[in-house]
């Protein structure tokens, strides 16, 4: 969505247009998720977060003065939310009950091989989990869909915009020495999709409303 675009959009949110608000929604609530998961809120706290980053918006759609910058603006105001939640102390993180696997009239085969694709993703998840908070945030909020801009992200996790990109190299660099560490094949380290890696179960829930 180009800078035009968001114009109109804000313009047209403001007078009521479902369509324009539609559009702002699509393209900004990856983002807002992102930013709310990086701050390892619980499900219900991240998407309190969200909810009131939209409604500061709609408080403010006529005070927007520079459209281009409405991303950096939505994740610095995402940012406030989730603080004002841990202080508010929810910051209770959430368990993921076990899955369990039914077997009556299963294919064996595919169980196996679920079986197989969970005992990998635990281990890529705890080599995750060995890299610093700062690199666990910055990677997660990296990985929103559509991709972030680097003011955005800098305003979602309160980071120097001229740091990101060797911060990102050094953590990447630093997960791929611990995958080595743990055993852990280049394969299986580039099999898992950013959207496994963003629903992991340290991050939390995707799930959420969204509007």
């Amino acid at each position: 969505m180009d800078d035009l675009d968001l114009e109109w959009c804000l313009v047209r949110s403001a007078e009521g247009d479902q369509l324009a608000w539609g559009r702002l929604i699509t393209r900004f609530t990856p983002l807002l998720w992102a930013v709310a998961r990086a701050h390892r809120l619980s499900d219900a706290d991240a998407s309190d977060a969200v909810q009131g980053t939209w409604l500061r918006l709609v408080e403010n759609l006529g005070r927007i003065r520079e459209p281009d910058r409405v991303g950096a603006w939505l994740a610095t105001t995402c940012r406030r939310e989730c603080l004002a939640a841990l202080r508010r102390g929810s910051r209770e993180q959430p368990v993921e009950q076990d899955r369990v696997v039914d077997l009556t009239g299963a294919d064996h085969r595919s169980v196996d091989a679920d079986l197989l694709r969970r005992e990998r993703d635990a281990r890529l998840w705890a080599v995750f989990e060995g890299l610093s908070d700062p690199c666990r945030r910055l990677l997660r909020a990296l990985l929103a869909d559509p991709a972030p801009s680097y003011e955005e992200v800098s305003a979602g996790l309160g980071m120097p915009i001229g740091s990101i990109g060797p911060t990102r190299g050094r953590c990447l660099r630093h997960l791929h020495t611990l995958a080595v560490e743990a055993g852990i094949s280049r394969d299986d380290l580039t099999s898992v999709s950013p959207t496994e890696l963003r629903s992991s179960p340290a991050a939390g829930s995707t799930r959420g409303r969204t509007s």
